[in-house]
């Protein structure tokens, strides 16, 4: 049982559903899941943080913002003083709905809900402490990323979600694959696409100073896109070094 999941559950009612007779469909549940393991993933990074310094959580790609506002409420108020919650979505209704459900809230840490796409840099707060993205799509993933080393992000906790022609690295995998001759059979080209992907982002990290660990953050059966990229910055000169010799490599490969 997740530490987290009843309290999640109860809470996606309370703030999205809260109808007479409704309760959490089947999606809704799995969803609940997800969000409850990424408590404890904000839970396991805030505690590296100083109980004397403040602490700045973006929530990415928020979509209704379940991640962020969650962590206000059953997280972050056991931090301390000057902790505070931006949650970033480019859709006007799901940022509509994020505020509804921020002021049904109630929570002691403030919340700022900003429509704007994750491309944005002006979006972006400087320095945050902790980025969040659960299920950012295609090129949103390499988009947090980028942002994340731009602002030096203590922390990036990212799941990213559908890989598409749109993401640059699958481009290049899809140019290799034709150069290596790799079968052009859905099952065997798609795997080989999302790998030359998934390592590009790690190397890309790697080599930008983050400590990087690739887990698997929930059963397959909750959802396919089960993957957390998990990277704490520590700047080591030699595993950045590997890092971009090996990124290099990967690029470069015919």
């Amino acid at each position: 049982m997740q530490k987290y999941l009843k309290e999640v559950e109860e809470w996606l009612d309370r703030l999205y559903i809260a109808a007479e007779g409704a309760t959490l469909r089947k999606e809704d549940r799995r969803k609940a899941c997800e969000v409850a393991a990424m408590m404890e993933e904000i839970e396991r990074a805030a505690s590296r943080f100083s109980r004397r310094s403040s602490l700045l959580l973006v929530d990415a790609a928020a979509g209704k913002s379940y991640v962020g506002l969650l962590a206000a409420k059953l997280i972050l108020p056991s931090i301390g003083c000057g902790t505070y919650v931006v949650t970033i979505e480019c859709d006007r209704q799901r940022v509509e709905a994020s505020r509804r459900a921020a002021e049904r809230l109630c929570s002691s840490i403030p919340i700022d809900c900003r429509q704007a796409s994750v491309e944005t840099a002006d979006a972006w707060p400087s320095q945050p402490s902790i980025i969040t993205a659960l299920h950012a799509c295609g090129e949103a993933a390499d988009a947090i990323i980028d942002r994340a080393i731009a602002c030096r992000t203590r922390v990036l906790l990212l799941v990213p979600c559908c890989t598409s022609e749109s993401v640059a690295a699958s481009r290049q995998a899809q140019a290799q694959a034709e150069a290596l001759g790799i079968p052009r059979h859905a099952p065997v080209r798609r795997r080989f696409i999302q790998s030359f992907v998934d390592a590009e982002r790690t190397l890309r990290l790697e080599s930008a100073g983050y400590e990087t660990e690739v887990v698997e953050f929930v059963a397959p059966t909750v959802t396919p896109h089960n993957v957390l990229w998990r990277a704490r910055l520590v700047g080591e000169p030699q595993r950045m070094k590997s890092a971009q010799s090996a990124l290099a490599s990967l690029l470069a490969a015919k």
